[in-house]
C-alpha cells in the first residue's frame, strides 16, 4: 500500500507539471483514456485552442528572454569581475606596470595640465580629455573616408597580349631568342651595342625613349633580345649566368656583329652585363652599366656597404630576395598576384620599392605609363611566372665569380715543383688576368632603387672603373625618356658623334662625284 501511494503521489506531481494528457500509467500497459483523448481533441477543435496556443508560444519567448538576460546578467558580473582582478593586481601602487609608468605619466600630466585651463568649470579632466580624445578619432575616420570616396579613384587598365613582332634567331641547343634592333644598320654600325633587359622588362626597353637619330649621329647599332623565358624567347632549362653570356655571344655572332660590341647594363640587366665581362671578355669593347646591380649577400662587401644597402629597401623587397635565396617556389605566389594578375599596376607596389622624388614625377606622366605597360604586357606574354622566380634567384644566388675577378691584376702560377723550380731561377710565367676595357657607372644619388652604396662597392673592388654620381637623380630619371641625358651618356662613351660608316657603293659613288667635279 505505501508503494502504491508514493507512486501515486508522483504520478500526480508530474501532471501537475506538464498537465494532463490522457495518458495513464499502469503496470500493466500504457493506455489511453477514450474519454480523455475525445476531450483533448474537442480542445483542440474549439475557439480557445488559439488562445491556449498563442498562451504557450508567449510562455516559450519568456523562457528565451529570460534565459538571454541570465546569460547577459552572467557576463556583466564576469566582466566586473575581471576589472576588480585587474584593478587589484596590475594597477595598484605596488604593481610592476604602475611603477614603470607612473613616473613617465606623472611627467606628461604636468606637461599638458595647462589644457585643463579651457575646460569648462563643472568638467573634471579624467573624465573630460578620454571623451574629447574619442570624438577627435572619430572625426579624423569620418574626414578620411569621405575623402577616399570624393577623390576619382585611378582607372586600372588590362592586360594586353599582343601579335608576335619580334626578329628571332636559332641557338645551337635549339632555343629561339628574340631580339630587336634600332639605330643604324649592320653595314653602317660604327659601333654595336648589346642591352639585355632589367628584372619585369623584355627587348623592347633598350634605353627606353632614345632617338633613331640620335644613334645615327654616333653610328650606334642597338640591339636587345628577350632573357630566356621573357617576352618571345624560349625558355632555358638550367639557365645560369655562363650560359646568359654564351647567349649573349651566339647573338652577336649571329646578327653579323663584327669585332667587339659594348654592353650595356642598367639595374637588374647589368647582372648579365658583368657575366659578359667576366666570360666573354675577348669580346666585350667596354660596358655601360646605369644604377648597376650587385649581389647584395656578397660576402666581399664590407659591412657598412651591406647596411647602408639594405637600409633603402622596403620590408616587402627585404622579403622577396630572402624568398628569392631559400624558399624561391613561393615567389610564384606574390607574382602571380601582381603581374600575372591580368591588371596592370603602380611600379613601386610591383616591384616592392621606394621611389625619389624625380621617380615620383616622371612615373606619373603618360609617356612613361605607355612605355611601361608595353614593356610589361611583352614581359609576361608566355603568362609562366618560372622565368621570374629564376632570375630572381640569379640576383642573389653564387653568381661563380666575384666582381673583384674582373680587377686587372697580374696572375702568376706558382702552383707544383716545375713553377716553383721557375720562380726560384726568375723565370716565372704570369699573365695579366681580368677585364681591360672601359667601365662606366652611371648612379644616382636618390636611387632608392639601387642604392648609391653598390656603385661605392663597385668603385672599390674596380679602381678603372669610371663612376659618374648624379645629384637628386632617381633610379628612373636619368635612364628613362631624357634626350638630354641620352646625348650626354653617348658622348661620355665615344666622343664627338661621326656618323654612320659609308658603304662600298656609297663610297664608290662619292669617288665618282668628286672625279666628276674635278674634270668640271
Amino acid at each position: 500500500m505505501e508503494v502504491t501511494s508514493e507512486s501515486n503521489s508522483w504520478r500526480e506531481e508530474l501532471a501537475s507539471l506538464v498537465g494532463d494528457p490522457g495518458i495513464r500509467f499502469t503496470d500493466k500497459a500504457i493506455g489511453v483514456s477514450a474519454h480523455e483523448f475525445m476531450t483533448k481533441e474537442s480542445v483542440f477543435e474549439s475557439p480557445e485552442s488559439e488562445s491556449a496556443v498563442a498562451a504557450e508560444s508567449e510562455s516559450l519567448k519568456d523562457q528565451m528572454k529570460g534565459f538571454a538576460t541570465a546569460w547577459g546578467e552572467m557576463l556583466v558580473e564576469l566582466g566586473r569581475g575581471c576589472k576588480d582582478v585587474v584593478q587589484q593586481t596590475l594597477l595598484t601602487e605596488d604593481s610592476y606596470i604602475a611603477k614603470k609608468t607612473k613616473g613617465p605619466l606623472a611627467e606628461i600630466s604636468e606637461k599638458v595640465s595647462f589644457l585643463n585651463e579651457f575646460l569648462p568649470e563643472d568638467r573634471y579632466p579624467v573624465h573630460a580629455w578620454p571623451v574629447i580624445f574619442f570624438v577627435f578619432i572619430l572625426a579624423i575616420a569620418v574626414l578620411n573616408v569621405n575623402s577616399k570616396h570624393g577623390s576619382p579613384s585611378p582607372m586600372v587598365k588590362n592586360v594586353i597580349v599582343h601579335p608576335p613582332s619580334a626578329s628571332s634567331i636559332l641557338l645551337p641547343d635549339g632555343r629561339y631568342m628574340a631580339y630587336h634592333e634600332l639605330g643604324v644598320p649592320a653595314d653602317k654600325a660604327r659601333l654595336s651595342l648589346i642591352a639585355p633587359h632589367s628584372f619585369l622588362s623584355s627587348r623592347l626597353s633598350g634605353i627606353p625613349g632614345v632617338k633613331a637619330l640620335l644613334l645615327e649621329a654616333y653610328g650606334v647599332r642597338l640591339i636587345t633580345y628577350d632573357l630566356p623565358g621573357f617576352g618571345e624567347s624560349d625558355p632555358h632549362p638550367s639557365r645560369n649566368l655562363n650560359s646568359s653570356a654564351l647567349d649573349m655571344a651566339y647573338l652577336a655572332d649571329a646578327v653579323g656583329v663584327n669585332g667587339k660590341f659594348w654592353v650595356v647594363g642598367y639595374s637588374g640587366g647589368s647582372l648579365h652585363a658583368w657575366a659578359a665581362l667576366k666570360y666573354i671578355p675577348d669580346r666585350i669593347a667596354g660596358a655601360a652599366m646605369f644604377a648597376p646591380l650587385v649581389n647584395p649577400y656578397d660576402s666581399s662587401m664590407t659591412k657598412d656597404e651591406m647596411s647602408r644597402t639594405w637600409e633603402k629597401w622596403t620590408q616587402k623587397r627585404k622579403l622577396m630576395y630572402y624568398l628569392a635565396r631559400r624558399f624561391p617556389k613561393l615567389l610564384g605566389y606574390f607574382y602571380r598576384r601582381t603581374f600575372f594578375s591580368g591588371k596592370h599596376g603602380q611600379i613601386d607596389k610591383w616591384l616592392s620599392v621606394s621611389l625619389g622624388k624625380k621617380d615620383i614625377d616622371l612615373v606619373g606622366k603618360s609617356a612613361f605609363e605607355e612605355l611601361w605597360h608595353r614593356d610589361i604586357e611583352e614581359s609576361i606574354r608566355q603568362g609562366s611566372a618560372q622565368p621570374f622566380v629564376e632570375e630572381a634567384m640569379l640576383q642573389v644566388s653564387n653568381w661563380g665569380f666575384s666582381l673583384m675577378d674582373l680587377r686587372v691584376q697580374k696572375k702568376c702560377s706558382n702552383k707544383g715543383f716545375f713553377p716553383w723550380l721557375k720562380f726560384m731561377y726568375g723565370d716565372t710565367e704570369c699573365e695579366l688576368t681580368g677585364f681591360f676595357g672601359p667601365i662606366h657607372i652611371w648612379q644616382g644619388m636618390d636611387d632608392m632603387v639601387i642604392p648609391p652604396s653598390m656603385a661605392d662597392y663597385v668603385a672599390r673592388v674596380l679602381p678603372s672603373a669610371v663612376v659618374h654620381k648624379l645629384p637628386e637623380e632617381g633610379h628612373f630619371s636619368h635612364f628613362f625618356l631624357c634626350d638630354e641625358c641620352h646625348g650626354r651618356i653617348l658622348s661620355t662613351l665615344f666622343g664627338e658623334p661621326q656618323g654612320p660608316l659609308e658603304t662600298i657603293d656609297e663610297a664608290l659613288e662619292n669617288d665618282s662625284e668628286e672625279e666628276r667635279s674635278d674634270l668640271s
